[in-house]
């Protein structure tokens, strides 16, 4: 990824809209977002834009179970996404929805153009069907033995245990979710997309370098138990999109789900207008497209959406960025022990910065789980963001406020450290520019440790004692003031709030290309408390709110 001016279109993978949205999901989000926030800081032009998935059918049965049309809940749960993303600083420049006009055209477009490519055929399959609820039942509906290591309860799709992935009629002793009831086979006319068609193209295109080492690598063993034709439509009852001259048959909700991409952007450039969708989305497309998404989607998002981009006449994505999945305390989320946290119930009890720092202290470009464990938060957040960079303000702000009407030195007094902080802004861009989050900020922290031992050293509290040496006070603290607006310039894609409050105080706006220039005879504002020390009790208290929300 080059670090010239560049128009970039970043999606993160679209929430699903029948749930809320919790920490696990905040990770890919915020990583994207500082991701992004850092290209904008560059000078890059970034839309950075993203939707709620709101088809299907456990979108249909849950508006069902809640006494509302789907249409209601899918808005309802739109509201609430907006306002998580926002309320965690998620700098999107337009949140949508897959169901929308924009995306039933251009789902209706792409079928169209795959149909006349003669790249969807059409055959009966014999399918579960749930006599009770009268209704064939998709594979996550389905519960059994995998058929390959018999291990029990897995769904119709794939199994969790052995990774197997597999057709719902293979399942060993099927059991309906809905009805608990054994399901009977049917026969119904299905449509397909011919994706074997495509396997060369996708074997050149997943190891172009637009995958991770890893990724490719397991992509790789799909290629070799061969690629088949894929199932895009669903039989009524079903939320979704008609398929065009088909009446009762649905597009499968993986079939306009990603193209919720184009429906979002398309969406942005009509309110906007000087946005040209084409300059994104045409084949020759020289924008740079960019999909975040978590490691248990790269299927659909590795074969069937390139292909169906490729077969379609559109562009292909530039990379996909793929990332591994949140623990907490070292296990899987669990809503009965309250590691289940809701991004709405964690905001009640801290700063979202709080989170957007600690999961950026583990961000790395390979697909590695990372985890969220409670003690390492605290720790993590007090001794950095507290300990390190606040107090390195707090501390020189003091001196500057009292004795020389928050005026800083006309001069640097250490240019060869005030050179190695502005020095370390390569390292720093490119470990963001490269997605190794966690090398930028340990670096930011040894710069941090760096700028407080030469406070330390100075002991200005000293200093300030003894009359004749106001020039060296000075001098010594308006250092610590310059260094530690630095440090907040290279951590501003991470923690905006934070970054906010800093600039107020620094009565100046933090930019990248000004590092090097000091602020010199500026005059700053009084301090105020920037950020405070959070505590184990806070996290214990999230824990016991989230069992209780869970088991409600």
């Amino acid at each position: 990824m080059t670090e010239v001016a560049k128009k970039i279109l970043v999606t993160c993978a679209l929430p699903y809209a029948n749930g809320s949205i919790h920490i696990g999901h905040m990770f890919e989000h915020i990583q994207a977002d500082i991701w992004v926030r850092y290209q904008r800081m560059r000078g890059n032009k970034v839309y950075f834009i993203c939707a709620d998935d709101a088809h299907g059918t456990p979108i249909m049965l849950k508006a069902q179970k809640m006494g509302l049309t789907p249409e209601e809940m899918i808005n309802a749960i739109n509201l609430e996404h907006k306002k998580d993303f926002a309320d965690f600083s998620i700098s999107y420049d337009n949140y949508y929805s897959t169901h929308s006009e924009e995306n039933l055209q251009l789902s209706t477009l792409i079928y169209q153009r795959l149909k006349k490519n003669n790249l969807i055929k059409s055959r009966f399959i014999s399918q579960l069907f749930d006599i009770e609820k009268s209704m064939f039942l998709p594979d996550r509906f389905v519960t059994g033995s995998c058929p390959k290591c018999h291990s029990p309860d897995q769904y119709g799709d794939n199994c969790e245990i052995c990774g197997a992935i597999y057709n719902s009629t293979e399942l060993l002793k099927p059991k309906s979710v809905l009805s608990g009831t054994k399901p009977v086979l049917r026969d119904s006319e299905h449509f397909f997309f011919d994706l074997p068609v495509f396997s060369n193209m996708l074997s050149n295109w997943t190891r172009s370098g637009t995958l991770q080492e890893q990724v490719a690598n397991k992509v790789h063993e799909w290629f070799e138990s061969g690629l088949q034709q894929w199932d895009i439509s669903r039989d009524a009852p079903y939320f979704g999109f008609e398929v065009p001259d088909a009446p009762g048959k649905y597009f499968y909700v993986w079939l306009d789900a990603p193209i919720g991409y184009m429906s979002a952007f398309k969406n942005f450039c009509n309110k906007r207008k000087d946005i040209c969708f084409d300059e994104f989305w045409q084949e020759d497309s020289k924008a740079d497209l960019y999909h975040f998404i978590g490691k248990d989607i790269v299927y659909f998002h590795s074969l069937f959406w390139p292909a169906m981009l490729e077969g379609s006449q559109f562009r292909k994505p530039t990379n996909l960025l793929v990332h591994g999945y949140v623990t907490v305390n070292g296990s899987k989320m669990s809503k009965s022990r309250g590691t289940f946290i809701k991004a709405s119930t964690y905001l009640t009890y801290f700063d979202a910065d709080c989170l957007r720092y600690f999961y950026a202290t583990k961000m790395s470009s390979n697909i590695n789980d990372i985890d969220f464990n409670i003690k390492d938060f605290v720790l993590r957040v007090n001794a950095d963001i507290v300990n390190k960079v606040v107090n390195l303000a707090s501390r020189n702000a003091v001196f500057i406020n009292k004795y020389f009407n928050g005026q800083l030195a006309a001069t640097i007094d250490d240019p060869l450290l005030y050179a190695t902080f502005v020095n370390a802004a390569k390292y720093i861009g490119q470990s963001f520019s490269n997605r190794e989050t966690s090398n930028a900020i340990r670096k930011i922290m040894d710069l941090a440790d760096l700028a407080n031992r030469y406070v330390d050293k100075q002991v200005p509290w000293v200093i300030a004692k003894h009359e004749g040496r106001e020039r060296d006070l000075q001098a010594i603290c308006s250092m610590g003031i310059q260094l530690f607006r630095v440090l907040m310039t290279y951590l501003k894609p991470v923690i905006p709030s934070l970054v906010i409050r800093a600039e107020l105080f620094l009565a100046t706006s933090l930019t990248w290309d000004t590092i090097t220039e000091p602020l010199l005879s500026h005059r700053i504002n009084n301090f105020q408390i920037l950020f405070s020390r959070i505590k184990i009790e806070q996290v214990e208290a999230m824990m016991k709110a989230s069992k209780l929300e869970n088991n409600h």
